[in-house]
């Protein structure tokens, strides 16, 4: 049973969200238990202050442990501070206020905070895939969830490149993954192709994430949460699957964006949580479908210096490219982690390569902190973020110009696609 409400043309209020979270956690019986409750970096928008402040006042005298993990995927760990403003406290609130709590990053590649549960076998993944793939993959989760008697998933639900909607299990796989299973499911999302799978609800991705979760024998729940702007659209609370339905439901009536025809040229604004391109790339990722055959994306992000905290070293070697240009020449290519192979197409977008000449559709341009020289050798195109008005973009859609001030989480498709 789901429980929870929302809607397309308003927002809860602090009393419809008091009412559910309180609820909610009556229904949840976790007197006594030990609870992990999983929630997104800063690269979410969400009002998770808020809601981590209601769910303290709800389950710390109630819980028997109540710890937060940070589901970063392959993302960066977050600072102290950084995990602080996340959920809108102090340093010296967490002493004297929620001093029950403690914070933990995922640290998904270290060998020893993670642990092996299972193996989805190479039958299970073809039939999931429709013979895409014939292979074994190892399930490899954060250990630390074994060690609690609940899991509590508390995180936004938007159109997603990789999986089609994010939230609910996503929060686990990859949220909380070893680096095997992630790869796999961002190289399957982008075989299938960005404009395939994101805003669609359900996909092969999301097939294999729910796969991967049901070898997980901790119970498990949800908060699943549709954001629209800074506020809250919807809250649902149920198992991972079922939250995340509702949710999901809701996501698509008010998330995507339809416009009646493609433009020549998008700006496309990186918002000040994105601090580098392989978070920031979600800017193409939710634009691609509205740009014209050989038009422009401009990933606009002018506070942004770095191609990947994580990953910057492997994708200066193999540069942004289609997908065709990696699945044609893949022996070269399959050595390196799937996972930074699939952001590099999603980035670059759809296309082709034959007769060793890649077209992609769109010419993806960054204007950023990053140096020309740099954009170009990844394969990428380079403008000075300081020549960029905002004016020569804005209110421009009849002359084919499209402006977006806060890109990366509303999916923009055609109306006849």
């Amino acid at each position: 049973m789901v429980i929870g409400k929302g809607y397309e043309n308003r927002f809860l209020s602090d009393d419809e969200i008091s009412g559910l979270m309180s609820e909610s956690i009556e229904s949840a019986g976790l007197s006594g238990k030990k609870v992990l409750v999983i929630i997104p970096d800063h690269s979410r928008t969400a009002p998770i202050g808020k809601l981590f402040k209601m769910l303290y006042k709800l389950l710390a005298h109630k819980a028997a442990t109540l710890d937060f993990l940070l589901a970063l995927g392959t993302h960066p760990p977050m600072t102290d501070e950084q995990i602080y403003q996340r959920v809108e406290i102090t340093a010296e609130e967490h002493k004297q206020k929620y001093s029950k709590v403690r914070f933990f990053n995922h640290h998904w590649k270290e060998p020893d905070a993670l642990t092996l549960i299972g193996t989805i076998p190479k039958e299970e993944i073809s039939k999931i895939t429709d013979n895409a793939f014939s292979m074994p993959v190892k399930i490899v989760v954060n250990k630390k969830v074994l060690d609690y008697d609940h899991l509590l998933i508390m995180g936004p639900v938007f159109p997603h490149e990789v999986v089609g909607f994010s939230g609910g299990n996503k929060y686990i796989f990859p949220g909380i993954a070893g680096q095997e299973i992630i790869d796999f499911f961002h190289w399957l999302g982008a075989v299938i192709t960005n404009p395939l799978i994101n805003g669609h609800k359900y996909t092969s991705v999301r097939k294999v994430i729910d796969c991967a979760v049901s070898h997980l024998k901790v119970k498990r729940s949800a908060f699943c949460l549709v954001v629209k702007g800074e506020e809250l659209a919807g809250l649902y609370y149920g198992s991972p699957e079922e939250a995340w339905f509702s949710a999901a439901d809701l996501s698509d009536k008010v998330h995507i964006t339809y416009k009646d025809k493609p433009y020549n040229t998008v700006l496309s604004c990186a918002p000040k949580m994105y601090d580098d391109i392989w978070t920031a790339g979600k800017c193409m990722y939710k634009l691609e479908p509205v740009v014209a055959d050989g038009g422009t994306l401009i990933i606009y992000a002018p506070h942004i210096d770095e191609i990947s905290y994580s990953h910057g070293k492997i994708i200066d070697q193999i540069g942004y490219h289609t997908r065709d240009y990696f699945v044609k020449q893949w022996d070269k290519f399959k050595h390196f982690p799937w996972g930074v192979v699939a952001h590099s197409t999603h980035v670059k977008g759809i296309g082709s390569f034959e007769n060793n000449i890649e077209k992609p559709r769109v010419n993806v341009v960054l204007a950023t902190k990053i140096p020309e020289e740099r954009c170009r050798k990844v394969n990428l195109g380079y403008m000075n973020p300081d020549k960029i008005k905002i004016e020569d973009y804005k209110d421009k859609e009849d002359k084919g110009i499209l402006y977006v001030a806060k890109a990366g989480e509303i999916l923009y498709r055609l109306k006849d696609k």
